[in-house]
């Protein structure tokens, strides 16, 4: 019969394996959405030109990075950077930019999906008003679908959260690396593991939370 021992589950835990682990997965969660919503931006902004020279890149983009899994956009760009510039930037850096690139095309979609829920009146009301295309986007388009996406933002944010967990791939230390190795240093893989399974669980189901509080506020401004 499996015999589990939980001895191990102490604060030593924590602060030699499981902190710095977390700090960088939370830390590597923050710029990527940061990065990503401002580059899914500028994407979602050229998808919605109208101008092919802007249109298809960014289609292109998007279609290609939604395509891919994630696990090998953090292996080809941990490889291939080095190859292209001439030296290593280290797995912590590459992960960044790797999460950066690929959230953009999802937050993207995010952003356009967004922009097109506001009233096309709006835009017209703004024209009339001789706004260019900027001021009208910069003040009257994305404030309110910035406000209309805070929910679906929060629910990447949660996705993007866990899939801080694939830069194992490259070595990099996030929070599920900190269990592996003490579940290795203290010979219970079994317990980390499941240890691992529900921390994630109880900070995604928190944010969860928190992001339906948000959905039903903003339903509420609506």
């Amino acid at each position: 019969m499996l015999s589990l021992d939980l001895s191990f589950y102490n604060w030593e835990l924590v602060t030699n394996y499981l902190l710095k682990g977390f700090l960088f997965s939370v830390q590597l969660t923050i710029i990527a959405t940061v990065g990503g919503i401002a580059f899914g931006t500028v994407l979602a902004l050229m998808k919605l030109s109208g101008k092919a020279l802007l249109e298809y890149p960014a289609a292109f983009y998007v279609n290609t990075m939604r395509s891919i899994p994630l696990v090998m956009v953090i292996l080809w760009f941990f490889l291939i950077i080095p190859m292209l510039i001439g030296r290593p930037i280290g797995a912590d850096l590459s992960a960044t930019i790797t999460f950066i690139a690929f959230q953009a095309a999802f937050f993207a979609e995010i952003v356009r999906a967004g922009i097109q829920s506001v009233p096309l009146g709006q835009t017209f009301a703004a024209e009339a008003l001789g706004m260019t295309y900027g001021q009208n986007m910069r003040l009257i388009v994305l404030p309110q679908a910035f406000r209309n996406m805070i929910p679906v933002f929060m629910t990447q944010v949660i996705i993007l959260f866990q899939d801080t967990s694939l830069v194992y791939a490259i070595g990099a230390y996030d929070l599920l690396k900190g269990f592996e190795i003490a579940g290795k240093n203290y010979g219970r893989p079994i317990e980390t593991y499941a240890l691992a399974a529900i921390t994630y669980f109880v900070i995604c189901f928190s944010l969860s939370r928190v992001a339906r509080k948000i959905q039903a506020k903003v339903a509420i401004i609506r």
